[in-house]
């Protein structure tokens, strides 16, 4: 099986999501920028307001793919200690990769935002959507720094993840759904029919037409022009 696109998935996990709907305390948030079209479609369909989570992945220099760690809005870091210890990385490489993700990050922060601030989370059911789960490490950097604002409940919802990434998230949050969890993993875009780079224009344009209230899809959009 594999996706025909981040909306078709985003469709497919919202079907699992349906005990989430017309609820007043849930918020979808998106993690940029391709988690964002996959959370548009399960905010539409749950009836839920979505929002934006800035989050950038550590990558490691000459193997950006490769995450030995993240960094998320709220000025969370963490690390992979396994991956710097196995690839040898220096406290000043990671030091000058994180300022240059750092730039990265708030350049989003303004883009999708727009001087908008993040939502109250404290008490609600916060389900933080991306496009897939490899390393895990921006998801769970978005898990850290969401934990720090008291949501009720965090639920992590993905077309598709590495299963031992998913197994070790699946113990740091209240529900984790995972629609694919193939022992061949590879990468996540092997898993979409159609895997394009997704736009700061496409995410700003999705935020436009989500809403503050989950009575009025459509008639508040929040503008992040």
């Amino acid at each position: 099986m594999r996706f025909k696109d981040r909306r078709f998935a985003g469709q497919v996990l919202a079907k699992e999501l349906a005990a989430y709907t017309n609820r007043p305390d849930v918020l979808v948030l998106g993690l940029p920028r391709g988690g964002v079209p996959v959370a548009f479609e399960i905010a539409k369909a749950l009836n839920a307001p979505l929002d934006v989570f800035v989050v950038r992945k550590l990558g490691v220099p000459d193997q950006e793919e490769l995450a030995m760690g993240a960094i998320a809005s709220g000025g969370v870091r963490i690390v992979n200690e396994y991956i710097i210890s196995l690839v040898k990385i220096s406290d000043e490489v990671i030091a000058r990769v994180a300022v240059q993700e750092e730039r990265e990050l708030e350049r989003r922060e303004r883009l999708y935002r727009s001087n908008r601030p993040l939502p109250n989370l404290q008490g609600r059911t916060v389900i933080l959507v991306d496009d897939g789960l490899a390393t895990g490490a921006t998801m769970w950097a978005a898990v850290v720094a969401v934990r720090k604002q008291q949501p009720a409940q965090i639920v992590i919802a993905v077309p598709v993840g590495a299963p031992e990434t998913c197994h070790k998230l699946e113990a740091k949050v209240d529900k984790i759904v995972c629609i694919l969890t193939p022992s061949h993993f590879q990468s996540v875009g092997l898993w979409y029919e159609n895997f394009p780079q997704t736009t700061d224009e496409e995410v700003c344009d999705l935020l436009a037409k989500g809403t503050e209230g989950t009575s009025c899809w459509g008639e508040n959009p929040i503008h992040t022009y």
